[in-house]
């Protein structure tokens, strides 16, 4: 349920206005003091908590099995070389092992038939039939979403594929976030569609002037009323943004095959074939960035990210001691020594991709706490073993603390128990939880995920 119009003095604390444009601000502590009486404020600020976010981080393909691995807990944990660029954030995340989709491991497609990685539901092998469940993030939208400007953001890397594979629609490997049993969340690959949506007047228009200069009388005038760390922390917010539309004017004039900045409305060429994005590592960095700029603004509480399709065909060749194409020239290795190095490096750069996404959502304070200790992350792939399509368990990692109801630094292994416990639906149910979404069911488990 939409929880109603905002009341004028939330939005003036809450937005930065200019020409036609509403700036979001990030949470400050002193913003919710301005305008209240002294009686109030004391009130009031116990209550101004930061909100609770969820993001998803996927990558395809799966990971090298005897690379993934960890032990121990806390600062002495130990990571397999597959996790090693989490190092720095062992103490902030929780090693998941052993968990599973049981309709996906039971599957005869070996690659979409896995792809129900956040609705646990079976995958329909009818090719006249599109069919894998609603997604764990978009019931959460679905309850919550209505706070805020977007009740969702889904991102992705590579674009749709339209093709078949498997006698199936490759709709469902392109695609992490259902709206409905049978329907995609609308996948944006566009880092500038994305950032005008975020920054603009919620059209998505395209904005002629940077946002800043828009905005700039009124966050001049906000600088004298907020405390001297929310100046501090308001500048960095601002320095952001301004990093971001940087990044964004100078991809789009090296006119790359990905298309940064849209300049037509209607395209003026036939459809290009299916090249994948000429700089990759830019690409995901920026993204991974709007999700971040995203929560900060509170623009939206849930996002998902697709690193790569499934059955990607993405050239890792940026990758020093890797080159062909994911899927076909390096997850399949047969255990060729040199192509498993290959996989283990991917793997790493995936991994990488999730620790820079933390990293930044740490360094981002909110009163005594930062943005990663509100949010709920998690990074998975839709496969364990990619050489063998093995899905019997699923490389998990999940990072933040919840709002403090998630206690980090922790390896859980589920591999040992029995199939009613090692449900990746449980973990969802879990999840949600902490989101304030309470369900008796989701997908095919009924119970919460236990020590969690």
């Amino acid at each position: 349920m939409h929880p109603g119009p905002r009341s004028p003095l939330t939005s003036r604390r809450h937005f930065l206005r200019g020409m036609g444009v509403a700036l979001a601000l990030p949470w400050m502590e002193s913003l919710p003091l301005l305008g209240q009486t002294a009686s109030s404020a004391a009130a009031n600020k116990a209550a101004n908590k930061p909100p609770l976010r969820m993001g998803v981080v996927y990558f395809s393909n799966g990971v090298e099995p005897d690379h993934w691995w960890a032990e121990g807990s806390g600062a002495d944990m130990k990571l397999g070389p597959g996790v090693a660029p989490m190092m720095p954030h062992r103490e902030d995340m929780v090693f998941v092992s052993g968990l599973y989709n049981q309709t996906a491991a039971s599957s005869t497609s070996p690659h979409l038939g896995r792809m129900n990685l956040l609705s646990g539901e079976t995958v329909s092998l009818d090719p006249n039939v599109i069919r894998v469940g609603t997604s764990m993030d978009q019931v959460v939208a679905s309850h919550i979403g209505g706070r805020t400007a977007i009740p969702s953001l889904v991102l992705g890397i590579e674009p749709n594929e339209l093709r078949l594979e498997d006698g199936l629609s490759m709709i469902y490997g392109s695609s992490l976030s259902w709206v409905s049993p049978t329907k995609p969340a609308t996948k944006e690959i566009y880092p500038a569609r994305a950032f005008d949506r975020l920054v603009g007047d919620g059209t998505g228009r395209k904005l002629d002037r940077s946002i800043l200069d828009e905005v700039r009388a009124d966050s001049q005038s906000l600088r004298a009323k907020v405390s001297s760390y929310d100046k501090a922390k308001l500048a960095e917010y601002l320095d952001s943004i301004r990093d971001i539309e940087t990044r964004i004017a100078h991809a789009a004039k090296e006119e790359r095959l990905e298309g940064w900045h849209p300049t037509l409305e209607k395209p003026d060429m036939p459809r290009p074939a299916n090249e994948l994005p000429q700089n990759i590592p830019d690409h995901m960095k920026l993204m991974l960035d709007l999700t971040v700029l995203a929560f900060q603004m509170d623009k939206t509480r849930i996002a998902t990210l697709m690193l790569n399709n499934d059955l990607s065909q993405m050239n890792f060749k940026f990758v020093e001691g890797v080159k062909g194409a994911l899927h076909l020239d390096i997850t399949h290795h047969k255990h060729v020594a040199a192509l498993e190095a290959m996989h283990l490096k991917t793997n790493q750069y995936h991994i990488a991709q999730f620790a820079y996404l933390v990293q930044r959502m740490k360094d981002i304070q909110e009163g005594e706490t930062t943005m990663l200790d509100n949010s709920l992350l998690m990074c998975a792939s839709s496969l364990f073993d990619g050489d063998a399509h093995g899905a019997g368990q699923l490389p998990v990692l999940l990072a933040g603390k919840g709002g403090g109801s998630l206690k980090t630094g922790r390896v859980l292994d589920y591999l040992r128990e029995d199939s009613e416990n090692r449900r990746l639906c449980s973990l969802h149910l879990s999840l949600m939880d902490r989101m304030g979404v309470s369900l008796d069911r989701f997908g095919d488990a009924n119970t919460r995920l236990a020590n969690l």
